[in-house]
């Protein structure tokens, strides 16, 4: 009896193993069928059906649209369309809706919406041309500077250059999440940090910068530059070391973060303003802002090299470290420059409309846009044909808004794509938010001349 005991976890296992190699032999089973004709008209069956039962409900609708007075058509699933003006309101079949707005001098906007329950809906239609699209305005503080998305994109921190620091929205509801209050003075600049939970904002007043936590939204410290009127940082690739650009004493500060002091001043070129750390560490570019020059400056040693010098007003950077190209706007020329990296070439790559202010490039790496402060029209980038020069630029009408738009330029050969950024005014108090949209290039606005701003 103990002998057949002993043997049968031996049996079991040899019957195992007979199972599995008979079952490796059969032929393999066939794969289940894949989803048919039927199983797609099943689904068009449900979908035909859960309108039909959202077209038995009457819900309310209310349009406002910024400006009013705005052609209104409405279109159901099914029936005849319906026309009217903005503001609109009144009560139609629930259902899936096509709100096409049309207005004089303005863009055709169209905006499909399910109309399962009551709605209100609030519409920009853009001016004629433009290639973004607006979905919403910030009531800001004073002088809104710029405009920063956490890493996360969930919230939005908007630097106050004549308010009082920064205040924080949130990036789906639009609504403001604080007021982070930096002294008397407001903040020119807001860079985060990798991880987004390091906030870093410039206040050219004090020559300082304060050192943020995003969570609890209080100021750490506040790191002085020993410069002159510090504006734009950019973080070393380890994010050891914060360089602030200081336009007055025309010099870098290189901030130690470990202890929060200064390890060295880098002279620079006059009026530093767009900084770009190379990923190495080891090379630091420098816009200079008075007269229009892209600076190399060794980080392990100090020394200098002027790239391109235009006599106009270099203002920012943007780097693609994958393809080693480091792109720089001029404010003055309404033109972008692309360097090389390797090589440290610098050449045109195209002009702008009016006054460029912020670049920066698309996620994939093949646009870049270039924000102008053209008034109230478009901004667009258009290619520079070899040995061609550039149209003169005019500077917007004092007070005019400062118009972050879009600009289709394609880099390389791979083909453009058209994207949009955030646009500020420079003397009211609001900010908007806006998306794509796909547009031609429409013609550049007139305005009047005014003092360039910085």
């Amino acid at each position: 009896m103990r002998q057949t005991r002993r043997w049968l976890p031996v049996a079991v296992l040899l019957l195992t193993v007979l199972a599995t190699a008979c079952d490796g032999r059969r032929a393999p089973s066939r794969p289940a069928p894949a989803a048919g004709p039927a199983t797609t008209t099943t689904a068009a069956t449900t979908a035909a059906e859960a309108e039909r039962r959202l077209a038995l409900e009457v819900h309310r609708l209310r349009v406002v649209t910024h400006p009013d007075g705005a052609a209104l058509r409405i279109q159901g699933a099914a029936g005849p369309a319906r026309a009217a003006r903005t503001p609109f309101a009144g009560r139609l079949k629930g259902g899936h809706l096509v709100l096409t707005l049309s207005s004089p001098g303005r863009n055709t906007f169209t905006q499909p919406i399910l109309l399962d329950r009551d709605r209100s809906v609030e519409l920009w239609l853009d001016p004629k041309g433009l290639l973004h699209h607006e979905v919403g305005e910030l009531t800001t503080g004073s002088n809104p500077k710029q405009v920063a998305f956490s890493p996360d994109s969930r919230e939005i921190w908007v630097s106050l250059l004549g308010g009082h620091g920064v205040q924080v929205f949130d990036a789906r509801t639009r609504k403001r999440l604080d007021q982070i209050r930096l002294g008397r003075h407001g903040a020119v600049e807001v860079i985060f940090t990798a991880d987004g939970k390091t906030v870093f904002a410039s206040q050219m007043e004090t020559a300082s910068v304060f050192e943020i936590d995003r969570r609890t939204r209080k100021v750490r410290r506040q790191l002085f530059t020993k410069g002159n009127w510090s504006k734009v940082m950019a973080l070393s690739p380890d994010e050891r070391a914060l360089y602030v650009a200081n336009s007055v004493s025309n010099d870098v500060s290189v901030i130690d973060l470990a202890s929060g002091k200064v390890r060295r001043l880098l002279p620079t070129v006059r009026t530093p303003r767009g900084l770009y750390p190379t990923p190495d560490g080891r090379r630091l570019f420098v816009a200079g802002y008075d007269d229009g020059e892209i600076q190399r400056v060794d980080l392990r040693t100090g020394a200098s090299k002027v790239l391109l010098h235009t006599g106009g007003a270099m203002r920012h950077l943007v780097g693609d470290p994958q393809a080693g190209r480091l792109y720089a706007d001029d404010m003055a020329l309404g033109q972008v420059f692309v360097v090389d990296m390797a090589s440290e070439r610098a050449r045109r790559l195209a002009t702008t409309d009016k006054m460029p202010n912020t670049i920066d490039l698309t996620p994939d790496g093949r646009c870049s846009t270039s924000p102008t402060g053209a008034g109230t029209g478009p901004a667009t980038a258009r290619p520079v044909p070899s040995g061609a020069r550039s149209s003169p630029s005019t500077p917007p009408a004092a007070g005019s808004w400062t118009r972050w738009s879009a600009a289709t330029r394609p880099l390389g050969s791979r083909s453009p794509r058209t994207v949009a950024r955030w646009r500020s005014p420079i003397s009211s108090t609001t900010a908007s938010t806006c998306t794509p949209s796909r547009r031609t290039r429409p013609s550049p606005p007139a305005v009047e001349a005014a003092a360039r701003p910085t």
